[in-house]
């Protein structure tokens, strides 16, 4: 973790979005079989299809967009500074969904969370707090994040 980290910042910041663009076709072959993290096989015996992400990873390519994230404040559910999130406009947002939020008129990526009848919007690090969602902020949630895409590190 960085120790620039302020734990006073109340948002990750969303740097860009960018519309999602199905006209590219990039088909890739698709191994025809799970593969094991134990002994090495050979791959090339496996290739049964050619995959598209863009049909695999978008569901409603009108409504989804991809945000670029910058922040820590979501590394424990897997989303780092520098990530590519696919965002779904058209789907519900639910309970235990992570969201892109505008509050207060900034872009947020947090968990969307209910508990006792009250809304909360919940980082997955545990050094910051999550922020109740009530009738003071301004508050709209503009998208469900469905997948985020990184580098392995």
């Amino acid at each position: 973790m960085k120790d620039n980290i302020s734990k006073h910042r109340v948002h990750d910041t969303i740097t860009n979005i960018f519309h999602c663009k199905i006209s590219t076709l990039l088909p890739r072959p698709l191994l025809g079989t799970e593969i094991s993290a134990g002994f090495p096989s050979p791959a090339q015996d496996y290739i049964e299809e050619s995959l598209d992400l863009n049909q695999h990873l978008i569901s409603h390519p009108s409504a989804t967009y991809f945000v670029k994230v910058d922040g820590y404040f979501m590394v424990d559910a897997g989303i780092y500074p520098g990530d590519i999130l696919i965002v779904d406009r058209a789907v519900e947002p639910t309970h235990k969904k992570v969201v892109i939020a505008i509050v207060d008129g900034e872009l947020t990526v947090k968990r969307l969370y209910r508990k006792s009848e009250k809304w909360f919007l919940v980082p997955e690090n545990s050094e910051f707090e999550p922020l109740e969602i009530t009738r003071d902020i301004n508050f709209h949630i503009w998208g469900i994040v469905i997948y985020s895409i990184h580098k392995m590190r």
